[in-house]
């Protein structure tokens, strides 16, 4: 749409060009040259997002309330409606539904996407990207590229960007778990089928299940704890208030994608994908990124505890977590490569030595994010302090 500002000019040169006769023509043409066009390129969207993670306090839940309330500033007209918890689609099934034109957006997971791409299990893996500059290079790395060029060739996803799970990414329980030991027999939820091998190997039971589930599954003993970020944990505490991580990225390595139906934007003109795509890219991942340092750092300052005795956010003391680090082992990479095509099993080695190399280039302290003055955040969580999970139509 053009601004105001130009259709009253353009209205004021017409009305004087009909008085002024064949000067006023020419003066038309010439003030035409300088009304800016760019605005009148833009379409206006209708953007359904999918997710399987629950709406704020969550900070991807916050992320995409951002979404709600900016894109019709940034492309007048828009319209926006959110589906959290699976209440759309799940992750696999949001997949299909972009590949087919059905969907327009999901806030997506690489492990959960794993079900209908398996290459995209390769960037799963506990202990592998633990600080939050090395987190900050995911999509430079090459195999992130790779996934992203293999999810628009196969099924038609554009993948925008990556965005952080958590930095701290635990298991809570009713109890202090903070040994291999204490996980023996019991049934935890998992973030997607790759964490399901690291769960294994330290003697839980694994099930994945979408987070919407999982509140009312730890209610009725379901299952006894779940692995989630610390806007989980958020959630949860009241079902599972001993909450055991391994530092950072420590005991689960998975990540955010948002991504778009290929069809569906391609109906676009380059204007609006391009406003569309630098709006994601350049404003919404950064603030969502901004949201969960700013989340864990809440969340630790308020539920932090150095007493593993005590409910509350206990971090493994570096011989702690090498328990867990020692069995695990090279579980997960086996499972990754049995579970996926042979030709991915050099993506699998690559993207452990891109982490390793990552993290050694970006030590802790070293990533801008972390000088984020999270007084500016603040006015976010406040605004969007609590989720009401929405009743089931009977």
């Amino acid at each position: 749409m053009p601004s105001i500002q130009s259709l009253q000019m353009t209205t004021r040169i017409r009305t004087a060009a009909q008085r002024a006769g064949t000067l006023g023509v020419f003066a038309l043409a010439s003030a035409l040259a300088f009304v800016p066009a760019a605005q009148a390129e833009l379409q206006p969207m209708n953007v359904r997002i999918a997710a399987d993670l629950t709406g704020p306090p969550h900070p991807a839940g916050v992320a995409m309330e951002y979404i709600r309330a900016n894109l019709p500033k940034v492309i007048p007209g828009s319209k926006v409606q959110l589906y959290y918890a699976g209440a759309l689609y799940r992750i696999p099934e949001a997949v299909e539904a972009m590949t087919a034109g059905d969907l327009e957006m999901t806030w997506g997971q690489f492990g959960k996407s794993a079900q209908i791409e398996p290459y995209m299990a390769i960037v799963n893996g506990p202990l592998l990207i633990t600080t939050p500059g090395a987190m900050n290079q995911l999509d430079k790395f090459e195999t992130v590229t790779m996934l992203k060029e293999r999810m628009l060739s196969g099924h038609g996803v554009r993948i925008l960007g990556t965005a952080h799970l958590s930095w701290y990414i635990g298991m809570g329980f009713k109890s202090r778990v903070d040994s291999p030991d204490d996980l023996k027999g019991l049934k935890v939820r998992s973030t997607g089928p790759a964490e399901n091998a690291a769960l294994g190997a330290w003697g839980a039971n694994p099930q994945t299940m979408a987070f919407g589930d999982v509140p009312p599954a730890l209610e009725t003993g379901v299952i006894d704890g779940l692995v989630t970020s610390l806007g989980g944990f958020n959630v949860t505490k009241e079902q599972a208030p001993f909450f055991t991580v391994a530092g950072i990225n420590g005991v689960v390595g998975d990540y955010y994608w948002l991504g778009v139906s290929d069809q569906w934007l391609s109906k676009f003109n380059k204007e609006t994908q391009d406003a569309f795509t630098k709006f994601i890219v350049t404003d919404v991942i950064p603030f969502q990124k901004k949201m969960n340092f700013c989340n864990d750092l809440r969340m630790l300052d308020k539920y932090g505890t150095k007493d593993p005795s005590k409910p509350g956010i206990y971090i493994l003391k570096p011989d702690e977590a090498a328990g867990f680090q020692d069995l695990l082992g090279d579980a997960t990479t086996k499972w990754v490569k049995k579970n996926t095509p042979k030709p991915a099993d050099p993506w699998v080695d690559r993207f452990i030595e891109e982490a390793k190399a990552a993290v050694a280039a970006h030590p802790l302290g070293s990533d801008p994010l972390e000088q984020t003055n999270c007084e500016e955040m603040n006015p976010y969580f406040t605004k969007y302090g609590k989720w009401v999970r929405p009743k089931k139509k009977k």
